[in-house]
């Protein structure tokens, strides 16, 4: 049974449960969505992130959370967070935060609005020091939350490694410390 984690104003944030998989995978394994992440996925793959989620939550007490529209239950995606653990990363096991929505939820403040939540988690109830977020430097709307969230890019973190699936590729890295999250 799917437990809620948090409320925003819009948005409810909730682990996983199997009956996720498919819709999930139907709203966000399309082309669009995985551009910047290895291509869609097949079957194996996505059972892959799937398990990989659910590990994260039994060791870590937080993972990327199912975020869903309070007003009508809608699916929209993920957010929250894991531990660092990409090939090639100097910061393994830092607290790195993400995000994927459906293309219909872009543009909406929706991945603000979940991220800003889960920042709080982050430095409230899990008391990181600090949060990283890893992207690639062609996706200009994820870093650009990035910065919107306060966050500075860490160049020095920067490292070529690559997302489930996408080769390897030049990671760019944000991070934002305790002290500096105004929230």
């Amino acid at each position: 049974m799917a437990e809620t984690i948090i409320e925003t104003a819009r948005l409810r944030l909730r682990t996983w449960d199997e009956a996720d998989i498919a819709p999930f995978k139907a709203r966000l394994n399309t082309p669009a969505v995985m551009q910047w992440l290895g291509g869609v996925q097949d079957d194996a793959a996505f059972q892959a992130f799937y398990d990989r989620v659910k590990a994260s939550e039994a060791s870590n007490g937080f993972c990327f959370w199912i975020v869903e529209r309070r007003a009508d239950d809608a699916l929209l995606g993920f957010c929250g967070m894991k531990r660092v653990n990409s090939e090639g990363a100097s910061m393994t096991g830092d607290v790195e935060i993400g995000w994927r929505l459906a293309e219909d939820a872009w543009g909406r403040g929706y991945a603000r609005e979940a991220a800003e939540a889960c920042l709080n988690l982050a430095f409230d109830r899990f008391a990181a020091p600090h949060v990283v977020a890893l992207t690639v430097v062609g996706n200009a709307p994820s870093w650009g939350l990035m910065m919107r969230l306060g966050m500075v890019r860490a160049r020095e973190l920067d490292f070529t490694g690559g997302f489930s699936g996408a080769g390897s590729e030049p990671i760019i890295v944000y991070k934002i410390e305790r002290g500096d999250w105004t929230q």
